[in-house]
């Protein structure tokens, strides 16, 4: 308390003893006891109130101590156990977490990674992936602006996610501690396998083979892949000390349709300690037909390029470019894409009539407005000669079909003539225009349905410059090739509307994430949030059923299958409401990443250490490791003074007591007949 706040309560004692004796001694013809006891409460009560008023702040002082954190991550994944290291992990863990000397220095946290990075003292060594780059991003996040030591128990071998030899944080050291066997065996592997999902029906489809080798001396390899019992491809490969890796490109027959299973397998006559990693199932799903899409445009322009770039990333799509007279081009077309229209496309809509083709109409600076009034009856415009810059704005309420906001508003403007564009019937906008960030309300991207034909209209040129801002955005065009074949595949069914539509692949990888993607649209064919969807999936082999709901998310439902073995399933989605359903099947195929290794990565560890300044040990150097956290004089505790100030009239006590004395003060006067 400050010098001021000590004299205060001095003259404050003086004060109410003061008061104390006017009132109960001055003038008074006797001193019983009682004036005695009743000028003590008097004094306190006034005392009490004046301590409120001059309200003193206790200060009370404490001394913190802050340690160091010290990151330990253990590898929980099934590698550590194909390894033979789940002991030894178990071991070197509680050899670190159970030093004294350790614990007296720093404040160890523990952690546990596979495909997830979650705190955990306990392992079973199950996780389907190892993500090491999930490690350097949230130990960045937990531990922000500190400067601390990471030790991760690991193989090194890493499965899926960034790079994480560049992922840590340069500024904290890390120190792996190496598990597995270092000694290198004779080991051949399919380090990688590359085939399209798709093949059409009577051709050939590429399959890329990376295959790998460790060990001393020269071998002869024998590489195959078969269907059944039937071999479709073989191919002889040699190699040696200085030839460790060798990639094949082969060709193979699509001859039936539907899905098609096939085994890769290199072998040799020596014996090996992994032959896990010497098979790689894969699969392919042969199509028998494969959609034209007709571009139609008078001018060159940038768009036409990319939108076909876009299209064709799809397997089953093929593009063609026409002009507007050769309509014997565009026959057996799918989906027609008139970029531009004008007074040459006439012979085009006029011949569409009949022919009844989805059609998807790009606009832009050289369109004929007019003609397109004419020609259709969807959008009406009223443009002027002048040109104009518009941005998007995504409509979240849109639901003919699934599709993501990837980035719409951060886009580069389209270019088109300046006028209003309103709407007419059975119109859904998906993207907005705003010119200058002003809201518009008129259509950018919509799309309309006219007695069983569908069009589509993009009202601006220029679209390649998305295209090109989503790969900056997401370095990959995936995203932006995604949302463009979402349209064009919805151009090119003419299948009546349906009510619940399910999304899914025919296979997929063990390991890999098995999310059933489902929409179910009510009978003015809105999205139905309120559905209820659940799905069950079925083994055909064991007949084991098992029951998931279907969570809603953004326009649309969806259920993560993980967990399932490789096998061949059943499923059938449901909405419980109206009990309307969709049944299909797909394929999981017999394929366990984390088996593929027989060391661990010691150089891709070396060289994360000597990345942070820190430094690689092997397991059975777990002490020298201890002892370099111990001696490393970066890492010290910090000792803080915590001072806490306490305002008096806070003490809720102090008041209670005020009105105590006050009370008992009156009862007494009363009783001795004062008042």
């Amino acid at each position: 308390m400050t010098t001021n706040t000590i004299l205060l309560l001095l003259l404050s004692l003086v004060i109410a003893g003061g008061l104390s004796y006017f009132q109960y001694f001055y003038k008074a013809k006797n001193h019983s006891n009682v004036n005695v006891f009743l000028a003590f409460l008097r004094f306190l009560v006034i005392f009490g109130l004046l301590v409120l008023l001059i309200n003193p702040v206790m200060t009370k002082n404490s001394l913190q101590v802050t340690k160091t954190p010290l990151a330990i991550a253990v590898d929980n994944s099934s590698s550590i156990t194909a390894l033979k290291s789940d002991k030894k992990v178990t071991e070197l863990y509680q050899k670190l977490i159970s030093n004294p000397a350790l614990k007296d220095k720093f404040e160890i946290q523990s952690y546990q990674f596979d495909a997830d990075f979650k705190p955990s003292d306990k392992f079973d060594f199950k996780g389907k992936q190892t993500n090491l780059d999930e490690v350097a991003k949230n130990l960045k996040s937990i531990n922000k602006n500190l400067i601390f030591p990471t030790v991760i128990i690991t193989d090194g071998n890493q499965t899926t996610g960034n790079d994480y030899v560049y992922r840590f944080d340069p500024a904290n050291k890390v120190y792996p501690l190496v598990v597995g066997d270092t000694t290198t065996f004779f080991d051949l592997k399919i380090n990688q396998l590359n085939v399209n999902k798709y093949a059409f029906h009577k051709n050939k489809f590429p399959v890329e083979v990376f295959l790998q080798y460790a060990g001393t001396k020269a071998v002869n390899a024998d590489f195959t892949i078969s269907q059944g019992n039937s071999v479709v491809a073989r191919e002889k490969v040699s190699f040696s000390p200085s030839k460790k890796t060798a990639s094949l490109n082969l060709l193979l027959p699509a001859d039936k349709v539907g899905l098609q299973i096939f085994r890769a397998n290199v072998s040799s006559n020596a014996k090996e300690k992994n032959s896990y990693n010497n098979i790689k199932n894969f699969a392919v799903e042969v199509i028998d037909q494969k959609s034209t899409i007709a571009i139609v445009s008078t001018i060159n322009h940038p768009d036409i390029g990319a939108l076909k770039r876009s299209i064709e990333t799809n397997a089953q799509r093929k593009v063609i470019l026409a002009k507007p007279n050769e309509i014997d081009k565009l026959n057996d077309v799918s989906v027609l894409v008139l970029y531009q229209p004008n007074g040459a496309f006439k012979p085009i809509f006029d011949n569409n009539k009949l022919a009844g083709t989805n059609s998807f109409i790009i606009t832009g600076n050289n369109t004929d407005f007019n003609f397109l009034n004419q020609k259709q009856n969807n959008l009406v415009f009223k443009m002027s000669g002048q040109r104009e810059d518009f941005l998007t704005e995504f409509q979240s309420q849109f639901n003919l079909f699934a599709i993501e906001n990837i980035g719409f508003e951060n886009f580069p403007p389209l270019q088109n003539l300046f006028g209003s564009v309103t709407t007419s019937g059975n119109v859904s906008v998906l993207l907005s225009s705003k010119i200058r960030n002003v809201s518009t309300n008129a259509p950018l991207l919509a799309f309309a349905e006219n007695q069983g034909k569908r069009t589509a209209f993009l009202l601006g040129e220029n679209s390649w410059k998305w295209r090109l801002q989503s790969h900056i955005d997401n370095q990959s065009f995936e995203k932006y090739d995604v949302f463009a074949d979402k349209i064009i595949q919805y151009l090119a069914t003419s299948a009546s509307k349906k009510s619940l539509v399910v999304e899914h692949e025919s296979f997929y990888n063990s390991g890999e994430a098995i999310v059933i993607n489902a929409q179910y649209f009510n009978k003015n064919y809105e999205f139905d949030e309120k559905a209820r969807l659940t799905i069950t999936v079925t083994n055909a082999e064991t007949k084991q059923t098992k029951n998931y709901d279907l969570l809603k998310g953004n326009n649309s439902f969806s259920a993560n299958l993980d967990g399932l073995i490789a096998g061949k399933y059943n499923f059938t989605v449901k909405e419980l409401n109206s009990n309307t359903s969709y049944s299909s099947h797909f394929e999981i195929l017999d394929f366990d990443i984390e088996k593929q290794f027989v060391n661990p990565d010691v150089q891709k560890l070396k060289q994360l250490a000597l990345q942070t300044n820190g430094k690689a040990f092997f397991e059975n150097q777990a002490d020298d490791l201890i002892q370099a956290l111990l001696e490393n004089k970066e890492y010290k505790s910090i000792e803080k003074n915590i001072s806490t100030k306490t305002p008096l009239i806070d003490w809720i006590w102090l008041l209670v007591l005020i009105a105590t004395l006050l009370t008992t003060e009156w009862f007494v006067r009363k009783y001795n007949g004062m008042l």
